[in-house]
């Protein structure tokens, strides 16, 4: 008899677009984990209201993120693709994790203190309790296994108590979520200025996003910051000129890559060269998600039947959750 496949949960907000980091710091996962889990892999709706998202932009935002998804390679037959919203069991049991979890706590999480310092004027509840939402998109799934970066870690660690708190006080239903990711390093894609990684909402022309058209891709990577360094051949290579050899990992063949650190060491790397071997590399990676992602977003009622089976399936396996919890805490009247 087969054995079951273990299940792994993961979200995306609708905001911004999707770029190169998402897709090789997460999607590129995503996909290989389709073949080996119970995949659950939700547009996280709820949480993107705490920055009030224009109400017109919020339902084309879900559908570009799904087609973005699909465009890149995650095959709705293998994982289920859903909403956040479509699953108001999570609504639920986030009101009654809201009574395990303590303001202190959540007024110490990093991401909070952060948010309060940008965004003085708009620190709501919704803010302060996201680590209990987050939480429970995990946990209503009884999730093991949960892709996150290092930003994420102290998220996961507040599920995982959650869950034994729950545990503790009401009797064993969740199993305590893992970070999971293959043992890989995870790729962390520089932006092109040198400032940080890749961002949805920073310097736009410092990033490479999935739906950006050919001529743009170039552009901005002319525009790369490129710093020569000494010019002395086997001297260290400058951070600028790294972050272009690691994009060139991730999107050209290893000939090339080959070809310009060998220059570089040897002091005759033309960088107006590289940069244009990059840009035609890395049109050639992302065309063809970007035009996949256009004809699926033509596609709205493709996409809503994807939307309504992925939420069938979550529905169906977050309500014997809510279930067995709201019996186990005595919430069982009839």
């Amino acid at each position: 008899m087969a054995t079951e496949k273990e299940i792994v949960v993961s979200g995306i907000r609708p905001t911004g677009y999707l770029h190169l980091g998402n897709y090789f710091g997460a999607i590129r996962n995503y996909i290989r984990m389709q073949e080996d889990f119970n995949c659950y892999f939700f547009v996280a709706d709820w949480h993107s209201l705490t920055t009030h998202p224009d109400p017109k932009d919020l339902p084309g935002n879900v559908m570009r993120v799904l087609a973005e998804n699909i465009a890149s390679g995650l095959d709705p037959e293998k994982v289920t693709l859903y909403v956040q919203s479509d699953i108001p069991e999570i609504s639920e049991l986030y009101l009654l994790m809201n009574m395990l979890a303590y303001v202190g706590e959540l007024e110490k999480v990093p991401t909070f203190k952060d948010k309060v310092r940008l965004q003085p004027e708009n620190v709501n509840a919704g803010l302060l309790t996201y680590p209990v939402l987050m939480s429970v998109d995990i946990l209503i799934q009884r999730a093991v296994k949960v892709p996150v970066g290092k930003d994420q870690g102290q998220h996961l660690e507040m599920a995982r108590n959650f869950a034994q708190r729950f545990n503790h006080r009401y009797g064993d239903l969740f199993p305590e979520p893992v970070a999971f990711n293959y043992g890989d390093n995870l790729v962390r894609v520089q932006s092109l200025d040198g400032k940080g990684k890749m961002s949805k909402s920073e310097n736009e022309m410092a990033t490479l996003y999935l739906s950006d058209e050919d001529d743009k891709i170039r552009q901005k990577l002319k525009k790369a910051k490129t710093d020569s360094g000494s010019g002395v051949p086997g001297e260290p290579m400058p951070e600028s000129v790294q972050n272009l050899i690691e994009l060139m990992k991730l999107v050209s063949t290893p000939d090339t890559v080959q070809f310009f650190e060998d220059a570089y060491n040897n002091g005759s790397i033309r960088y107006g060269d590289m940069k244009t071997q990059l840009g035609e590399d890395m049109v050639k990676f992302i065309a063809p998600i970007r035009e996949k992602a256009k004809d699926l977003q033509q596609d709205t009622a493709y996409l809503r039947e994807i939307m309504k089976a992925g939420a069938e399936k979550a529905r169906a396996n977050a309500a014997q959750t809510l279930h067995q919890a709201k019996k186990l805490i005595g919430i069982n009247y009839y």
